[in-house]
């Protein structure tokens, strides 16, 4: 299941009591785009959703959670069950075919845990940036081929390949070949943190 980013961002900015100028504004972005990836209507970037989810002091998980109308992840408890049945992880769905799939049962206020999906050509930033925020993350490759950018270093990784790295190191992620690139990825927040921070450098040359 797809959830619907737009609505779970509008209720996180609405209940930190935040205009969408301001939002718009600290994240690096146009309030029209702000505006547009609310309603549904744009897909935000990798770059653009981490930058959203520091500034709401929210996690990926908070993101996942059901409509407005339901029981809001941002302030239900943890689910009971600590097991995630196949078929049972919520999808969010970023710009240019990026796929988080979620892979926990309830909200870890430590861990970000999903599965990526890179299609073909994609990439963790549009705009060639390398993406910077407090932790560290650990990646494995299930299938097809994960370009991995960290500082001045690329690594290629093939299926059962891992990488593990500092998040505050400038990095960034990209699908090589002609098929998807899945991997499991985990990012461990920074202690007492947790609100991912993301600082957008440009791509080393």
């Amino acid at each position: 299941m797809t959830v619907a980013l737009g609505a779970r961002i509008r209720e996180a900015r609405e209940r930190a009591s935040t205009g969408m100028r301001e939002l718009a504004r600290s994240v690096g972005v146009s309030a029209s785009l702000l505006s547009q990836i609310e309603r549904g209507n744009v897909k935000p970037s990798v770059d653009t959703l981490w930058a959203i989810v520091r500034e709401l002091s929210i996690s990926l998980d908070d993101l996942f959670g059901p409509r407005d109308g339901a029981p809001s992840a941002l302030n239900a408890p943890a689910s009971p069950s600590p097991v995630m049945r196949a078929g049972m992880g919520k999808t969010i769905r970023l710009a240019r075919g990026v796929d988080w799939q979620q892979l926990t049962a309830g909200r870890d206020p430590d861990a970000d845990f999903v599965l990526v999906t890179y299609a073909v050509g994609a990439s963790s930033s549009e705009s060639g940036e390398m993406l910077r925020h407090h932790g560290r993350e650990y990646g494995y490759v299930v299938k097809g081929r994960l370009g991995v950018a960290i500082g001045f270093e690329e690594h290629v990784l093939e299926p059962g390949d891992a990488v593990s790295f500092d998040s505050d190191r400038p990095h960034r992620l990209w699908a090589i070949g002609d098929e998807p690139a899945i991997a499991v990825w985990l990012v461990m927040r920074a202690g007492g943190d947790d609100a991912p921070r993301r600082r957008a450098a440009r791509t080393v040359k």
